[in-house]
């Protein structure tokens, strides 16, 4: 099974509108297709990002996001990172590097192409949700 790092603007996406980041939580993380590995920082994130007043615009938005925040939770394979990288421009984006490090992921999956500039780190893809779904 392959292992794989969500970064938080996928998950607001998969919240958003019905497209691959969708595809990939509901299809892949839900029916444990996948094995998504977190860690108590990016799930921190992960909680922080999606209860922000901004998202309430969207129906159903906090539901949903409690639903898949339950669901990583239950399902995740957490990871306790104690290597940390100072690679990416934006230092928040540091632990996605870390966890990939200490999970050996095959995968980090974002959106963030702007923070992201490698195409891997360590053995591990980063791939945005389209080549994600496309190609693996």
């Amino acid at each position: 099974m392959q292992k794989v790092i969500i970064d938080t603007n996928v998950l607001v996406s998969a919240l958003i509108q019905r497209s691959y980041p969708h595809f990939i939580i509901y299809n892949y993380v839900f029916e444990d297709l996948i094995e998504v590995c977190i860690s108590d920082e990016i799930f921190k994130e992960y909680l922080e990002v999606l209860n922000r007043a901004k998202f309430s615009k969207y129906p159903d938005f906090l539901n949903n996001a409690e639903l898949v925040l339950a669901q990583i939770e239950y399902k995740a394979t957490k990871f306790f990172p104690k290597d940390k990288f100072k690679i990416i421009k934006d230092n928040d984006d540091n632990k996605f590097l870390d966890l990939a490090y200490e999970s050996n992921a095959d995968f980090i999956i974002t959106g963030n192409t702007n923070d992201f500039t490698m195409s891997e780190f360590n053995g591990t893809k980063i791939v945005n949700p389209k080549d994600f779904w496309d190609n693996f």
